[in-house]
């Protein structure tokens, strides 16, 4: 979109006038501690409008899910960012040199201005609520980019945020391919981006124009790896939830499963019995979530097609006529093996319930396949061994990590989340995020009795001599 559009001029006018609006005093804790509320009073009291407006963008969307991994993180967020705000805020003494004493040194988080938010469509609430709570808490204004596949969860974020919140603080833009374009372009303070590695390239390279500081958000193949002889029976279950919530159109989302070959048929027999007590009947299953649409649904059955076509062996785990789950646009679980290194599914994220299986013989083998590909944004580890543990630990580069369960480490507000390499950089959630969007000012407080008086020009003795102290003597 050309500068000087309709559409342009208006989305460079909000960014105007919320800078306008950020360049006063930093907000204070009462002022942030309402915005957070304000968010908070936002989910809690329009929950069945938010499952029904996600439900309405992906034709299918699973109640609970919309609860359970949107909803609920998002109001944790919340919760955590208000009780910590004050001691977040709070300026940090820091050390300064002996030579500069009795002089003071401290570091003030400061607002960043406005910030630009890009939000997909797979998990549109928790993924805008999220960052907002950090830019918020750090005393930012905010404008939102909601993604062209969620209009419904777009328009009523848009509704909410400027009843809860109001346009000086929260500006909500929806729209297509071509008004993301423009707002990847503007001039924010800090710009983050959650979506695909090849997106986040563009998105880069347009915020690089005005330097904008970037987090990006990314993906790519996660791996899961099961140690030998791991309980299988434990480790179903976790892989189920994980690789199905939301149908697999999850960025940390295990991609694919290595095993140990002796663990294979035991590994089928246990997923295929979990996937059909957790998900029976999943075309008129509520539960089980559709594909967001019908562009992304034949991709996967084209990268499914494709790796048969190269010899992979394919099941689908289903207890469903496939007429009735391709009317209700899902896709069931699908396991590919044997698929070669050349099969789209071995080198792309797949986003849906397609699980590769590629099977190792040693230990090593499985960590020098995961280290031999492009740094994944979480990584999934079964294993009861803790040496072994701390050695796949210390071995493997990823954006995060959870032992002996699934995606858990990502809704630990806690703990920082982002990714690495082409998985993504920077991090938010709770005091990273806070970070994140904020300026460390750094602040000296000079005493009248300083040293450093000694170090002005004219340079006499005094000062050669003091240099020999600090220096050392010259040889």
């Amino acid at each position: 979109m050309k500068a000087g559009s309709p559409i342009a001029d208006s989305l460079h006018a909000s960014l105007a006038q919320l800078q306008q609006l950020a360049a006063g005093n930093a907000p204070d804790l009462v002022t942030r501690r309402g915005w957070l509320d304000g968010l908070a009073r936002m989910v809690r009291e329009h929950q069945a409008e938010w499952i029904a407006a996600v439900n309405a963008d992906f034709g299918c969307r699973s109640a609970v899910e919309t609860r359970l991994a949107e909803l609920f993180p998002a109001l944790e967020g919340i919760t955590l960012a208000r009780r910590k705000l004050r001691g977040w805020m709070r300026p940090q003494r820091r050390g300064t040199s002996f030579w500069f004493w009795p002089a003071r040194a401290e570091v003030r988080p400061l607002p960043l201005g406005v910030a630009g938010v890009m939000v997909p469509w797979n998990y549109p609430i928790f993924l805008a609520l999220g960052p907002l709570t950090s830019a918020l808490a750090a005393g930012n204004r905010v404008m939102l980019k909601m993604s062209e596949l969620s209009p419904h969860t777009g328009a009523l974020l848009e509704k909410l945020c400027r009843r809860y919140l109001g346009d000086d603080v929260v500006r909500v833009v929806n729209g297509g391919i071509d008004v993301a374009a423009v707002f990847a372009s503007l001039p924010f303070d800090h710009l983050l981006f959650t979506g695909s590695t090849r997106v986040g390239r563009v998105v880069m390279q347009a915020a690089a124009a005005n330097l904008t500081p970037v987090t990006l958000e990314l993906g790519g193949k996660c791996p899961l790896l099961l140690a030998p002889g791991f309980d299988m029976r434990r480790a179903v279950g976790s892989i189920v939830a994980g690789k199905l919530l939301n149908a697999g159109q999850t960025c940390v989302a295990p991609d694919y499963v290595l095993l140990h070959e002796r663990d294979r048929d035991a590994f089928v027999a246990a997923l295929r019995q979990q996937v059909l007590r957790a998900y029976p009947q999943p075309a008129g299953n509520p539960d089980y979530t559709a594909i967001i649409n019908p562009a992304h649904y034949q991709r996967l059955l084209a990268w499914r097609d494709e790796a048969a076509e190269l010899g992979a062996r394919v099941e689908a785990i289903c207890d469903d006529d496939p007429a009735a789950m391709a009317a209700a646009g899902k896709l069931p679980l699908t396991l590919i093996e044997g698929a070669p290194p050349q099969a789209t599914v071995m080198h792309e994220e797949i986003f849906g319930p397609l699980l590769p299986i590629v099977s190792y013989r040693e230990y090593g083998e499985a960590l020098a396949y995961i280290n031999a590909r492009p740094r994944p944004l979480a990584l999934y580890l079964f294993d009861a061994d803790r040496r072994r543990v701390q050695q796949t630990l210390q071995q493997v580069r990823c954006g995060g990590v959870t032992v002996n369960d699934t995606l858990l480490h990502v809704v630990q507000d806690q703990l920082p989340f982002g990714g690495i390499g082409p998985s993504g950089m920077g991090h938010y959630h709770g005091y990273e995020g806070f970070l994140t969007f904020s300026k460390l000012l750094p602040v000296l407080h000079q005493s009248r009795l300083a040293g450093a008086v000694l170090t002005q020009p004219p340079h006499g003795r005094t000062v050669q001599r003091l240099l020999q102290l600090m220096l050392g003597k010259v040889r």
